[in-house]
């Protein structure tokens, strides 16, 4: 049974620094892309990156020039630097793997930002 569980979230004032963690437990292959989304409170899910197996990266208009998304593919696991952050930042945030047969969601992590 394919697990994805993330790390890093926590409490920050505006204007710092996090790095969440997303690494896969369990038999998963060919992971094509690997993708971060939120959902703030009492909002829908929101896409905010996501990362090729090669390595290409895009990113949603709200967190571009702020977040990085990278992965490492022998770890199984990818990761979010996110800088700079802001209150509106707050949120659940979530990991999606996504394979040629599979998606796999995390259980989420909590990021606060505080003001």
């Amino acid at each position: 049974q394919v697990q994805l569980v993330e790390s890093g979230g926590g409490v920050v004032q505006a204007g710092g620094s996090l790095r969440l963690s997303c690494a896969a437990s369990g038999s998963i292959f060919n992971i094509n892309v690997m993708e971060w989304h939120r959902q703030a409170p009492g909002k829908q899910r929101v896409f905010l990156a996501q990362i090729t197996r090669g390595g290409t990266s895009s990113y949603a208009d709200s967190v571009k020039g702020r977040f990085t998304i990278s992965r490492d593919n022998t770890k199984n696991t990818v990761y979010l630097q996110m800088s700079s952050l802001k209150p509106e930042d707050t949120a659940v945030y979530y990991c999606r793997f996504v394979t040629f047969s599979q998606n796999y969601w995390g259980q989420g992590t909590q990021v606060t930002v505080s003001s």
